[in-house]
């Protein structure tokens, strides 16, 4: 059930990466694209159908596409803020609780942050930096099997706190749903009310992504878009890239989990399973030395997942995504997991704070077994959407910064621009730009 590799072969299988575009898709999915739109298509070639539709025939499409994908007729239209606020008061009191703890915390958190203009005399005149929020940015919010009212928090909030005026949410409709009102689970409406969105659409997959790029008479545009989603998702969100910003291409979600001899194989099991039961193609791999914790490891997985209701999904992930490997010593893998860069990183050693230093390609690093993943998930602090894809080598999780631009300020004085003005002209005369050269000589013979 959890396989046993070693480094080389793990390198091979379980460690290696796979580029975006090699990903597979399923025939099942290939043919329900062939049934949808009468013809063959690639994935990437049925949402730059969908995309070139909403942007030309804007709601009737966004309609069209949301009957025939989630067999539902809605038309745009935002979900009511009496709505909102009704799904917030009905909820349990331990729900409700427990939402506007996690809201606290993270706010907290991304309080610390700081956000600060600056200037400087120090080059002649007035130079700077001008911190801007973006004005209006779009939330993809996942609803189908596992509705995730916590993407809300972990990306609404430090919106919030960046300072951003208008923040629109989407959210696929979901049949299975018994909502009188409409098709949403009242746990993403009430995520919303306390993390203060502005509006929300029950829209899911490429034709969301179109509506917030392109906008539509209903639904105006977005200057940045924000969240994790499926296959036709993402591809979406990279072809509106460049008409607004993204903050990135979510993959399956990920977890190593680094442990020495000393850890508890109990605990071990129920992070990997915690991974493992998001997605078939979660990734949920544990690092060790320890040939003892492998087997002890491998037992309580077993026990563990009979008790599991999404086990089917667990069970998929771990055969095909996860495992167990085990290394020479702890260095080595640390060295397996910085090659990989998780999305995840938990150390569950004895010292792991010695450890932490080592640590160069990770979304984030959860430090002791007390510090584990799931807490990350809800309520920690640190938004808990993280790059993927190997992309940690690289990217950063979501922070206030994303939700902001830097405006540069130039305000140099007389005396400088005479002094510096020929030096321009110079670089401008070698690069053959002379009209670059002469703007700038005028301003040095005043």
């Amino acid at each position: 059930m959890l396989k046993q590799y070693d480094p080389q072969t793990a390198r091979q299988t379980i460690l290696k990466r796979t580029p975006p575009d090699e990903f597979p898709v399923s025939q099942r999915v290939l043919d329900n694209i062939a049934k949808l739109f009468g013809e063959s298509l690639t994935a990437e070639q049925a949402v730059t159908k969908i995309l070139k539709d909403v942007r030309m025939n804007g709601d009737s499409a966004l309609q069209q596409w949301t009957q025939r994908l989630d067999q539902i007729d809605l038309k745009p239209a935002p979900v009511s803020k009496a709505l909102i606020q009704s799904s917030l008061d009905s909820l349990a009191p331990e729900q409700r609780d427990a939402l506007e703890k996690a809201a606290a915390r993270i706010e907290t958190f991304h309080r610390r942050q700081p956000l600060t203009s600056w200037f400087t005399n120090e080059l002649g005149g007035t130079l700077g930096q001008i911190i801007r929020p973006i004005q209006r940015v779009g939330l993809y919010v996942p609803g189908g099997t596992a509705p995730l009212p916590s993407t809300v928090l972990m990306s609404a909030i430090p919106a919030r706190v960046a300072g951003v005026k208008d923040i629109v949410a989407v959210t696929p409709p979901n049949r299975s749903v018994s909502n009188t009102d409409l098709p949403v689970n009242p746990m993403i409406l009430a995520a919303c009310a306390i993390a203060g969105v502005d509006e929300v659409y029950l829209l899911g997959g490429a034709q969301a992504i179109a509506a917030l790029a392109y906008g539509t008479e209903t639904i105006r545009s977005v200057d940045k878009i924000f969240g994790p989603g499926n296959l036709f998702v993402t591809l979406a969100k990279r072809q509106v890239y460049g008409v607004v910003g993204i903050d990135g291409l979510a993959g399956p979600t990920e977890t190593i989990v680094i442990a020495d001899e000393f850890a508890n194989p109990a605990w071990v099991a129920a992070d990997l399973l915690a991974q493992a039961e998001h997605d078939f193609l979660a990734s949920a791999i544990l690092l060790t030395p320890s040939q003892s914790l492998i087997e002890k490891v491998q037992i309580e997985v077993a026990n563990q997942l009979e008790q599991r209701g999404r086990a089917d999904i667990i069970l998929a992930s771990l055969e095909n995504r996860g495992g167990a490997v085990l290394t020479q010593d702890l260095n080595e893998a640390l060295q397996l997991a910085n090659e990989y860069a998780p999305e995840h990183l938990a150390l569950s050693v004895s010292d792991p704070w010695r450890w932490v230093e080592k640590v160069n390609n990770a979304g984030g690093v959860f430090v002791g077994e007390y510090s584990f993943e799931v807490l990350g998930d809800y309520l920690a602090g640190p938004s808990h959407v993280m790059p993927t894809g190997g992309s940690a080598r690289f990217a950063s999780p979501l922070n206030v910064w994303d939700f902001i631009k830097i405006v540069s300020l130039v305000a140099l004085d007389e005396k400088t621009v005479q002094a510096i003005s020929p030096i321009a002209a110079t670089i401008a005369e070698a690069e053959g730009l002379d009209a670059h050269a002469n703007a700038a000589l005028l301003r040095s013979q005043t």
